[in-house]
């Protein structure tokens, strides 16, 4: 569920009914202003936008919707030692902008993004290739002889093996390198960036290191909302469910086995 300044349809009729307006199903600044003062009337963030938190908790009886809890109702300060002290402050506005409405949510994503950033640690890709990872990593892109002039130069391998794909400008432009992998799940790729400059005030794609620095557990949570990944995280506290949400982030099940330990200790803190 993702409705904002521009949606239409009968979702933002639904929207628009229960906010008391007009129901034409044209979400318009009017309708962001009724939105805004709803969440702030409700705990939540207001920022306009109707995500899984927002219409969970406006329609709490719907279906498979979980019902929406506010951030502050996590028990985060029994998170503390297990992740760092950065990350869970980062919890609440998160949660509440991307639809993390319960500690079943939350302990999968923590998970996923604990192991992809080896620990809460990696915010930035490592693109520090020699000549032999280059041949390995990126054979479509290198040869032996481009492999040795490449090694060891991190702004001209993202320039090259990421130009011209992804909104990227061709090599020459360095947009590969601007818009390279970051986050605790890798943002990576000039339309990427793009789509997640419009959920913060910041000027992303003039400030890509924000993504990074201010924002890595945010746009990874962006990361699981834009693949859906939410609703199979609802799914329980299986092996299998984890197992589902980690193929969709990693692309296979490295790692699983570290995933599946970290799941586990955040659940059973956080439920």
């Amino acid at each position: 569920m993702l409705l904002k300044n521009g949606s239409n349809g009968d979702d933002v009729k639904k929207l628009q009914a229960k906010l008391g307006l007009v129901a034409d199903g044209i979400f318009g600044p009017g309708t962001e202003i009724k939105v805004k003062e709803w969440q702030a009337a409700n705990n939540l963030t207001a920022d306009g936008i109707v995500g899984d938190g927002s219409w969970g908790k406006m329609f709490p009886s719907e279906g498979n919707v979980p019902i929406a809890v506010s951030a502050s109702s996590f028990k985060l300060a029994a998170l503390k030692g297990h992740i760092p002290d950065s990350v869970i402050s980062m919890i609440p506005d998160t949660a509440a902008k991307f639809g993390i409405t319960n500690p079943l949510r939350l302990a999968h994503f923590l998970a996923q993004c604990g192991h992809e950033s080896g620990g809460f640690k990696a915010v930035n890709e490592n693109l520090n290739y020699g000549a032999k990872g280059l041949l390995g990593t990126f054979p479509k892109y290198f040869n032996a002889t481009t492999a040795a002039q490449y090694e060891r130069k991190p702004e001209m391998i993202a320039s090259k093996v990421y130009g011209g794909r992804m909104g990227n400008g061709p090599e020459s432009t360095k947009d590969g390198y601007k818009f390279r992998g970051r986050g605790y799940i890798q943002l990576t790729g000039k339309d990427n960036y793009t789509a997640f400059d419009k959920f913060v005030d910041e000027d992303i794609l003039g400030n890509p290191d924000l993504v990074a620095t201010k924002y890595p557990l945010m746009s990874a949570a962006w990361f699981f909302d834009k693949n859906k990944l939410w609703a199979v995280c609802d799914k329980g506290a299986t092996t299998e469910v984890i197992t589902a949400v980690t193929k969709r982030v990693n692309g296979g099940v490295i790692g699983l086995v570290d995933r599946i330990k970290h799941f586990n200790e955040y659940y059973a803190l956080l439920k």
